[in-house]
């Protein structure tokens, strides 16, 4: 689904400098070395000629990671994972190899899945699209003849009853554009096309007609790009230019991909699929008398985004996608530029994916890591002499921006000097257009943004998976819900009273847990075995998610059995090595319910196995549910929504007390210093009118 411009480039395994094998991070993603040589292996052990759907990083075994970190134990294996499907008869294959010793360590065949669509597949469809016969008549009885300016949008197909895993099935949504820079989502077209991927054949040109006729393409313009908008505010000198500087750089080291920042230290890896992964999460405790490091979490990723649309007329119904799961975050990635994506002192880092034969891709500045200034960190005034203690927060940023076709959306992994963890998603892009006959009304299941264009109604719920290690691997969660006290004239005589209800859950099925906003309801992940000697209670980190829909398709649906991950809020389940998605390791095509080969959340959940005081691994579902508004086209302004992670009780102190305080004296803002200058050329007399900011 990714249609932007910056795509990847081929790279040889000499061409960026990759270390070698031997001196990597365990952690750290495939380089283009290994890819090259995963590939050749792979294909000298094969009768059959493959397409390699992705390369990546066969992450060590946690306990295995675990001993060479903190006990010296031997190096983990160095070991890639490989999807390959078989040009011929397109059988699906998971391969394992040792990058070490230059073997297979398994190949595994599996029977229907379809793994994800990436950039070549989805480029497929376009071109076989535009040139067949009945894509080109039915675009002819609309009044187009030049098929130059139609354009199809490849899309994972949700629902189609006509075929089954015989064929890799995948959708386009087509539209027109008068001029080259025109915004194509203007003009969408009254017909879709299911293709077969691997085939490359045309199945299906499915055309909508209301009372046999076709919609008409609407020839309205709706653009945004600066040359045909007109003026700027930036050209009117209503805005002038921010400049971000550090003239003594920033306070963030990097060591290969490990970054040190205050008292903060992690890995920061990347793949195909999910992207950004954080690893190895640990601080300092400023305050604790040993001084030293404590885990807080093992690995913290994005490995789900759901896009249901909620319109039932057709083609809506097939609709909802999986843009992790169907496309991989990885290969939807942004190359990112300096003082747009990015402002400030930026360190970037690169990201090495595959194609198609196997050869590595690059994708230069994937990743963007900076620091940002976040405000007042506390604040006191004493009212009595007027004496003022305050310090300013900072974050640190690790960002991502995918394109999925129409949509954007960029990922902010947010650290603050307090220890707190802030996942940020920014959604912008262009909605999801379809054109309205003369006869339609878009109302009730979305609104007209422009004359005949439609924008359905739709949710966007993504899954933050948490593996803790909140200062040891066995830790529990636990549910707080604030509730008014009992009445009691010993206890609550006057009924002004409340509490936080606190239960901990004790199994899986007990761990599947929704938000309740009468209960203002938030989780907190601790270690039992570690109590603060301070609160009396154990330490952890809180869940703080406020910003999570309920799945609106109904249960029995097909589009809430795929996926049934984001019918909760939050998913607790046992660690188990290789249990990374919640609506399966294969997606494409999937219908919900069992499959053998392809486990999700709700297979986990069954065991119902127990979650407390073990090593356990935390699914957090947020996002929002969008009802288009006008002002949402041509471009939609960036709408953020955020889940937080917040020490509770983990610090001996509070550690915003290890953050000097600012000395306003020194603050050399301009905005300051003209205010100062103008104040002081006032007389007793003069009134000053500040201007609005």
């Amino acid at each position: 689904m990714n249609n932007n411009a910056n795509k990847a480039d081929s790279c040889s395994c000499s061409a960026r400098n990759q270390p070698t094998t031997n001196g990597m991070h365990p952690l750290d993603p495939l380089s283009a070395a290994e890819i090259l040589t995963s590939s050749a292996i792979i294909k000298a052990s094969s009768m059959r000629e493959l397409k390699f759907n992705s390369i990546t990083l066969l992450e060590p075994l946690k306990l295995e990671y675990a001993a060479f970190r903190d006990s010296g134990g031997s190096r983990p294996r160095r070991r890639s994972k490989a999807i390959v499907i078989a040009r011929g008869n397109q059988q699906i294959s998971e391969v394992t190899v040792d990058l070490i010793s230059e073997t297979i360590d398994a190949w595994v065949d599996f029977k229907d899945v379809m793994p994800i669509l990436t950039l070549e597949d989805l480029d497929v469809i376009e071109r076989i699209s535009r040139d067949h016969p009945l894509v080109i008549k039915a675009c002819k009885e609309i009044g187009i003849t030049d098929m130059s300016r139609v354009f199809f949008d490849g899309w994972a197909i949700g629902i189609d009853e006509r075929w089954g895993f015989e064929r890799r099935l995948q959708q386009a949504l087509p539209y027109y554009r008068k001029f080259p820079s025109d915004n194509q989502y203007a003009h969408p077209l009254d017909f879709i096309v299911v293709a077969d991927t691997e085939r490359e054949e045309v199945l299906a040109v499915d055309i909508k007609t209301v009372n046999g006729e076709r919609t008409p393409i609407s020839l309205e313009e709706h653009n945004y790009l600066p040359e045909l908008v007109g003026k700027s505010l930036l050209e009117y000198g209503i805005l002038k230019p921010i400049n971000i500087t550090q003239p003594e750089g920033v306070s963030f080291f990097m060591q290969g991909r490990e970054i040190s920042w205050a008292n903060l230290k992690l890995h920061i890896g990347f793949n195909y699929r999910e992207g950004l992964v954080l690893s190895d999460i640990r601080m300092r405790d400023p305050h604790s008398k040993e001084n030293r490091e404590r885990t807080i979490f093992n690995r913290l990723s994005v490995v789900e985004m759901f896009v249901p649309y909620g319109s039932p007329n057709s083609p809506h119904h097939k609709k909802h996608a999986f843009d992790i799961g169907e496309y991989g975050s990885g290969f939807m990635t942004n190359s990112l530029k300096l003082g747009c994506d990015c402002k400030g002192a930026i360190h970037y880092l690169d990201a090495v994916l595959n194609s198609g034969n196997g050869t590595p891709l690059l994708i230069e500045n994937a990743v963007c890591i900076h620091e940002e200034d976040n405000g007042i960190l506390y604040k006191h005034t004493d009212f009595r002499d007027g004496s003022v203690v305050l310090a300013r927060d900072r974050k640190l940023v690790i960002s991502q921006i995918l394109t999925a076709a129409n949509y954007e959306y960029a990922f902010y992994h947010t650290f603050m000097l307090d220890g707190t963890y802030k996942l940020e998603v920014k959604l912008t892009g262009i909605l999801n257009t379809y054109c309205l006959h003369p006869s339609e009304e878009s109302a009730p299941y979305g609104t007209e943004v422009g004359h005949r264009l439609d924008a359905q109604n739709h949710q966007h719920i993504f899954s933050l998976r948490i593996d803790p290690e909140i200062d040891g691997p066995n830790n529990s969660v636990i549910q707080n819900d604030a509730v008014a006290a009992d009445y009691s004239p010993e206890k609550n005589l006057y009924g002004n009273g409340f509490i936080a209800n606190r239960r901990t859950y004790k199994t899986a099925r007990d761990g599947a847990s929704s938000y309740c906003h009468e209960t203002s309801r938030t989780w907190d992940i601790v270690n039992p075995s570690r109590v603060s000697k301070i609160s009396k209670k154990p330490i952890g980190y809180k869940i703080v998610n406020n910003q999570c829909p309920s799945l609106l398709a109904r249960p029995d649906s097909i589009v809430a059995k795929r996926g049934e991950f984001a019918r909760k809020s939050l998913w607790v389940v046992p660690y188990r090595d290789g249990e990374l998605f919640p609506a399966g390791d294969y997606v494409c095509q999937s219908s919900g319910g069992h499959h053998p080969q392809n486990l999700t959340i709700t297979d986990w959940v069954a065991r119902d196995e127990l979650i407390e005081n073990t090593d356990i691994v935390c699914y957090v579902q947020f996002g929002l549910t969008h009802f288009p508004r006008m002002e949402d086209f041509p471009i939609m302004p960036a709408e953020p929504v955020s889940v937080t992670l917040r020490a509770s009780n983990f610090f001996e102190k509070n550690p915003a007390l290890w953050v000097p305080p600012s000395d306003l004296s020194g603050d050399q803002s301009s905005a300051l210093a003209s205010v100062s200058s103008n104040l002081a050329s006032f007389g007793k007399e003069t009134s000053v009118v500040l201007p609005r900011l």
